[in-house]
């Protein structure tokens, strides 16, 4: 019997989707309701805030996109604190950051969305490649923007990462001192993840297999064939599919949070390369964590998060002052976008403390 490879299964979930969207238009297939409890409101707009589209270059010369939120009424003449907010792995702006910036101006920061580069409305060839110093590097490269505006004061910037995107911003608070006060929500450490899995469940013979994988592949794009693509969210669940599996789903692949950026497809939306996705495996975005001291970390997850054991990690690593936040009830994915459950006072109040 053939061995099926890391790949195969990826491809096997594509065909299945080329067949749901046949279904789809056909009137038969059974339709996914979305979990819109706990207020879930991905895309949320706020009539009290001015939202703009914003490009600017990082230190690579790259075009990063973005939404900036400024407060109505605000005082452009004056100096205000400014948040950062970086998009789960995988997803974009208008999947929770656009959310997470949205209410955190309502409360009368400056805040800025940001795509990471490959990602959305950023450049960045090929898309969806994994380059996790050139994530990090976002989020400085939106502090030079933020820091050289009329609004912003650069002497008060923070940043939010949600997901995957809290790793990549404490790798760039290493290096960065001018974000000055750091908050991750539901953070994956996406090297430990890649590199150990879920729990330490991936086996050294396991990632050396994917390593190999990618490798191979390497060779197929250097020759001009086409890319291939990895993890990310099913496309599909059924009676054997994970809890996890079904969270994600929940999110990416149903209207509650559903979003193809232009240029892209629906098969590729939360996948990255597969021959990229191994630089994840030199990824230690929580060694030396301790030298952000003593600019403040706040870390927050769901008591009943599936990657709670990052944030745990960091703060355990992490020197003062930080926090460890438990939301209640709360998965996972639950803190992208249920409005109900993320705890925007403490994120107020943590960043009013620290940003003054």
């Amino acid at each position: 019997m053939k061995k099926r490879t890391f790949t195969d299964r990826y491809l096997k979930i594509f065909r299945a989707v080329v067949l749901g969207l046949i279904l789809s238009t056909t009137g038969t297939g059974a339709v996914w309701a979305a979990d819109m409890s706990h207020g879930a409101d991905n895309f949320y707009k706020s009539d009290k805030v001015d939202v703009q589209k914003v490009t600017f270059k990082n230190q690579y010369k790259m075009n990063i996109a973005g939404n900036l939120y400024l407060p109505k009424n605000m005082d452009q003449k004056q100096k205000h604190a400014a948040i950062i907010v970086g998009h789960p792995m995988g997803a974009v702006k208008e999947q929770s950051a656009d959310l997470y910036a949205a209410k955190m101006a309502e409360r009368g920061f400056v805040t800025l969305s940001v795509d990471l580069a490959f990602w959305g409305g950023s450049d960045g060839q090929p898309r969806n490649a994994v380059a996790p110093d050139i994530y990090a590097e976002t989020f400085s490269a939106a502090a030079d923007y933020l820091g050289t505006s009329s609004f912003a004061d650069r002497d008060r910037i923070g940043v939010i990462g949600i997901c995957g995107s809290g790793s990549f911003a404490i790798s760039a608070a290493k290096i960065d001192p001018r974000l000055k006060a750091v908050t991750t929500v539901s953070m994956y450490d996406m090297g430990a993840a890649n590199r150990n899995g879920l729990n330490h469940s991936l086996t050294l013979a396991q990632r050396k297999q994917i390593i190999a994988e990618a490798a191979e592949q390497r060779y197929v794009e250097f020759q001009g064939g086409a890319a291939k693509y990895t993890s990310g969210t099913v496309h599909e669940i059924n009676e054997d599919s994970s809890p996890i599996e079904r969270e994600f789903y929940d999110f990416y692949r149903t209207p509650r949070g559903e979003f193809t950026p232009a240029g892209s497809s629906p098969l590729l939306t939360t996948h990255p390369t597969l021959s990229s996705n191994t630089k994840f495996m030199n990824f230690y975005p929580f060694n030396d964590i301790e030298t952000i001291s003593p600019r403040p970390l706040l870390f927050i997850t769901g008591d009943q998060a599936h990657s709670k054991e990052f944030s745990e990690d960091a703060y355990k690593r992490a020197a003062e002052p930080k926090e460890l936040y438990y939301v209640a009830g709360a998965g996972h994915v639950d803190l992208y976008d249920r409005v109900e459950l993320i705890p925007f006072d403490k994120i107020e109040s943590f960043f009013k403390a620290n940003l003054k």
